[in-house]
């Protein structure tokens, strides 16, 4: 019996010690005079990069406390009220340490949960690779002073290692920390700047941690492969030589038309918009090719990217576009836009009679002589 009992005891401790935090608790000690009721804000990062409040504290003789429920690892950002500087940190399930001078939140310890103990064995190598990144710019700022070109050249050279360096060490921490939510965050800023490709994005990706995908940051990820791989495919079927791709959208009555409807001997998708000054400048010419060579067989297909049918409409009139009109009135959110890969206009794609992409982007002078080639 007494063995029985000490087996339930020992499973008891076992599965509570394996149990997973069911939500989690901030406890922060600031060291340096901070008023007691100052507030301490939780935030995260809203449209347009703003920063957004979720919850508030206050210190009490230098101590406060968050809680709540985190449903996936997610970074966000404590500041204090009239104190400069701010501490990342990542709000997952379980109890967080944080300890940090008044004004320095910048340099914060911060552990207690595993992601914020990876995270903090990052910052630290990163913030030596920036000083000495810092160290060798002061030294090149000193060599130009005394115009000492050899060692300015020396220099260059040890920042150029110095910022390859930097590259493998987050490439090589993406690859062995899966776990990590720092690991996604580098892989969305990576695919963001461009120092990694889509089909280099995506490895690191699939390799993340089923946890990690849940993430915000993850799915954010996901979107943008799958948005880019989107353009690159589209970019692929919009080439000189490609059957360009059939759509059919809204005309400035209110009916449907379809690109194959539209067709002529030769046929131009202009993109353009009532807010483009570019594309309004190169109406007038556009207008002129079309009514010199109509009779031959150049159709025309206005795409507009306008936010508004108003403009849009009004545009037409005012230009004397006497062609065929679509649009979605979608800005560059339009999935004609899209469908083109279209993202900056004026933006033109010259077709045959069968729909084949024989020309693009052409405008003025090279537009006449480039009909007048195909019509005459």
């Amino acid at each position: 019996m007494n063995k029985v009992i000490l087996f339930l005891i020992l499973m008891i401790g076992f599965m509570a010690c394996n149990q997973k935090p069911e939500g989690f608790t901030i406890n922060g000690n600031l060291r340096g005079e901070v008023e007691n009721g100052t507030q301490i804000f939780l935030r995260t990062i809203g449209e347009n990069n703003q920063p957004v409040d979720i919850d508030t504290a206050k210190v009490e003789n230098g101590k406060f406390k968050f809680t709540g429920v985190a449903e996936t690892p997610e970074l966000n950002y404590i500041f204090i009220d009239k104190l400069p500087g701010y501490t990342a940190i990542i709000l997952e399930n379980g109890d967080i340490q944080l300890e940090s001078q008044k004004d320095s939140l910048g340099y914060a310890k911060i552990d207690g949960t595993p992601q914020n103990e990876i995270f903090a064995k990052y910052m630290q190598k990163s913030r030596e690779l920036t000083l000495q990144a810092q160290s060798i710019r002061e030294d090149m700022d000193q060599a130009n002073a005394k115009r000492d070109s050899a060692t300015a050249r020396s220099l260059e050279d040890e920042m150029v290692e110095l910022q390859e360096e930097y590259e493998n060490f987050e490439l090589d921490y993406i690859k062995s920390h899966p776990e990590a939510l720092i690991s996604a965050l580098l892989i969305d800023r990576a695919l963001g700047t461009g120092a990694v490709t889509v089909e280099e994005a995506k490895a690191m990706y699939e390799k993340l941690s089923p946890e990690i995908k849940k993430t915000k940051v993850a799915i954010t990820i996901q979107e943008r492969l799958d948005s880019k791989e989107q353009s690159e495919a589209n970019a692929k079927n919009t080439t000189i030589g490609a059957k360009a791709p059939d759509f059919t959208a809204p005309t400035p009555d209110g009916k449907e038309l379809a690109l194959k409807d539209a067709l002529g001997k030769i046929t131009l998708v202009d993109f353009w918009a009532a807010w483009c000054k570019p594309c309004r400048a190169e109406n007038p010419n556009v207008l002129r090719v079309y009514e010199k060579y109509h009779d031959k067989g150049l159709n025309i297909l206005g795409v507009s990217l306008d936010r508004t049918a108003e403009a849009w409409k009004n545009a037409i009139e005012a230009d004397g576009l006497i062609w065929q009109h679509v649009s979605h009135v979608a800005y560059f959110n339009d999935p004609i836009a899209k469908l083109y890969n279209v993202d900056a206009i004026p933006a033109a794609f010259l077709l045959d009679e069968n729909g084949v992409i024989i020309a693009k982007n052409l405008r003025g002078q090279a537009l006449e002589e480039k009909v007048a080639e195909l019509l005459n």
